[in-house]
C-alpha cells in the first residue's frame, strides 16, 4: 500500500507531453483526467488514514481509477496514431 498520491503523469511518465495536449484540447478527456483525480485522492485518504472507508468501499474506488486508467491508456494510445 502506498501513500503517494500518483497523477496521471506518474502513471503514464513517458506521455507527458501527450497528456498535457489532451487535457487542453479534448474537454471529454479534461472530465476524464478530473475524475481520475478525485478518486485518486480518495483512495489516498483512505490509504493514508485520513478518512475512514469500508473495504468494499476502498475496493470499489480502486476498480474505478483502474477502468480509467484503461479509458486514459486508450486515448492516449489513439492519439499517439493519429
Amino acid at each position: 500500500m502506498s501513500h503517494v498520491l500518483h497523477d496521471l503523469h506518474a502513471e503514464f511518465p513517458d506521455d507527458g507531453d501527450t497528456l498535457h495536449q489532451l487535457k487542453v484540447s479534448d474537454p471529454h478527456f479534461r472530465a476524464i483526467s478530473d475524475r481520475y483525480h478525485e478518486i485518486n485522492k480518495k483512495i489516498h485518504r483512505i490509504e493514508a488514514e485520513v478518512d475512514v472507508a469500508s473495504d468494499e468501499r476502498s475496493e470499489e474506488l480502486k476498480k474505478q481509477r483502474l477502468l480509467i486508467l484503461d479509458e486514459v491508456a486508450a486515448i492516449i494510445s489513439k492519439a499517439k496514431a493519429a
